[in-house]
């Protein structure tokens, strides 16, 4: 017994020996990883069993790991409490090393034939890069089926809203307007009730699509807005002898309560529009499917304002031949565009959680204010719609200078500034589709800046040229497209930073602020123009750009969200 007992101390004793020697040993045993500032681990398949081990014990490479709790020999960094007990074949490193990214986070495999380690985390980075350049553009935008319905009801509806101008200056032109009368006062009067719903309605509006369907207001919206305009030649036909009243026909007042509700509907779809996006498009292509969405957007104002009246003139030509002398065609393409957009909505899937209609009414003045304090609180959301409204208003001045800019440049004549307006577009369409392919590359705060700089670079070409028209078309393309530039990330930063159950009420804000915005603007710009000249105000703009554009750089630099 003497003997085994000696014999048994000597075992031990030798077990220690090779157990220091181990952990003094530099150098890796075969098939064990190394990693660094982390306490070696024994690899599966090569560690000797700790107990019983004696001076004839080798390791053995084709030996499952039991489950005992892996505890290397050394641990200097006290990490062998946070070793987990796992089966074979995974390994389990101390978490605060895989936090801290000294060991990656990986399901070690042992290959049984030669030792080596598989890594699927790390082994798959390349694969992942390359879907996610595959992830960019428009195309996988594209494919999903809901954004697919918003954006064709959008092409229509978007169509309709910018053909419906033409509509109604069409209607008032043959039925209203004396011969040797201007019709300026007439399009004045319909541009006003086209405006005031934005005004009184923007930001109620917002409040109500929270509480509502967004789907359903969509929807709705469309199909109320087609039925309204398709409601126009009986209405007018029926009231066309009734007289007048303060001066004027009972058709046209009839008209202009008609144009309000249109107005009115528009503000309803607009925030709900905007607020659906992020439910059914991924935040990061939200930067594309926005890009599209301007896209289509310039599209329908080059084509609304450009074709409109050939368009409208060809449905009344095929209503015509079809309908025996019926003159309805214009009526029925820009309701029927409308009401297409309606029905194709009806595919539109948000995701939404169903809202009890008890609480409809109730608190909308209240939500009104959350949805201030909100923009109040958030410095980046409040900053992204400041740099908007700059934006726009910029824009809105320059559809009044534009008139004065060809009535100086040689060639043209004051009432083809449209072709001005349409290079703007036209750049603006161009920075979408660049965008939409490479902005994921750029942070929103970085594109803001150099589309800032890029307008009022291209404004102060405006003021150095404006009597070369080419220079001045390409000047214009140039503006609308670093317009795009600031436009598209910021409203991007809108829709991914604000939660879905303030989204209304902070588009329904950004409609309503914008459209007060734009009729300064629209009154001043002239005056200015007459009083300091066209140069001194492109300059001027050019400084607002500027200012705007470093303004936002600042806060969405340094800005916190509480």
């Amino acid at each position: 017994m003497i003997q085994r007992y000696d014999s048994d101390l000597q075992a031990k004793s030798l077990s220690l020996s090779l157990s220091r020697q181990r952990t003094e040993d530099n150098e890796p045993r075969t098939g064990e990883p190394t990693f660094p500032r982390a306490s070696k681990l024994p690899v599966p398949g090569t560690e000797p069993s700790r107990r019983g081990l004696t001076a004839s014990s080798t390791p053995t490479t084709s030996r499952p790991l039991s489950d005992d709790r892996l505890t290397p020999p050394h641990d200097p960094d006290n990490s062998r409490d946070a070793i987990k007990r796992v089966s074979s074949p995974e390994v389990s490193f101390p978490q605060s090393t895989v936090d801290d990214g000294l060991v990656p986070a990986i399901d070690a495999q042992s290959n049984a034939s030669n030792g080596d380690w598989h890594n699927p985390a790390l082994s798959n980075v390349d694969a992942d890069e390359a879907d996610a350049d595959a992830d960019r553009g428009f195309v996988p935008v594209l494919r999903n089926r809901n954004f697919l319905a918003l954006w064709s009801g959008q092409v229509f509806s978007q169509m309709a809203d910018k053909v419906y101008l033409v509509l109604v200056i069409a209607l008032v032109a043959n039925q209203f307007q004396a011969a040797g009368q201007t019709i300026s006062g007439w399009v004045s009067a319909i541009m006003i009730a086209f405006t005031i719903p934005a005004v009184l309605f923007g930001s109620v509006a917002g409040v109500f699509v929270d509480r509502w369907s967004k789907k359903g207001v969509l929807v709705s919206t469309n199909l109320l807005r087609g039925a309204l305009v398709l409601a126009m030649p009986p209405l007018l036909w029926i009231s066309k002898d009734w007289g007048l009243v303060a001066g004027l026909p009972v058709g046209f007042y009839i008209l202009l309560g008609l144009t309000f509700l249109v107005s009115t509907l528009t503000q309803f779809f607009a925030p709900a529009e905007q607020s659906v996006m992020p439910l059914i498009v991924e935040r990061h292509r939200l930067l594309s499917a926005n890009s599209l969405y301007t896209m289509t957007m310039m599209a329908s104002v080059i084509v609304g304002f450009a074709v409109g009246e050939p368009l409208l003139g060809f449905a009344d030509t095929v209503a015509r031949s079809l309908g025996g002398g019926l003159d309805i065609g214009k009526e029925i393409a820009v309701g029927g565009c409308y009401a297409i957009a309606g029905l194709l909505l009806l595919f539109l899937r948000t995701g939404e959680k169903t809202k009890s209609p008890d609480h409809e009414f109730p608190h909308v003045w209240e939500d009104l204010r959350d949805g201030l304090l909100y923009l109040k609180e958030h410095d980046r959301v409040r900053s992204a719609l400041i740099q908007l409204v700059i934006l726009f208003s910029i824009f809105a001045a320059l559809s009044v200078l534009a008139v004065r800019m060809a009535e100086v440049i040689p060639g043209l004549k004051s009432s083809q500034f449209g072709f001005l307006l349409a290079a703007g577009g036209v750049g603006m369409a161009g920075g979408a589709t660049i965008l939409g392919q490479m902005g994921q590359h750029f942070s929103h705060r970085r594109l803001n800046l150099y589309g800032s700089l890029g307008v009022a670079a291209s404004l102060v070409g405006l003021a150095i040229f404006t009597q070369q028209l080419w220079i001045a078309l390409i000047l214009t393309m140039l503006l609308g497209l670093f317009g795009a530039m600031v436009a598209i990330p910021m409203q991007t930063t809108i829709q991914a930073e604000t939660p879905d159950q303030m989204r209304g009420k902070v588009f329904g804000l950004q409609n309503n602020v914008i459209n007060i915005a734009l009729t300064l603007p629209l009154a001043l710009a002239g005056v200015a123009e007459t009083i300091l000249g066209l140069q001194t105000v492109f300059l001027g703009l050019a400084a607002i750009a500027i200012a705007g554009g470093l303004l936002t750089w600042y806060i969405s630099g340094t800005g916190k969200e509480k």
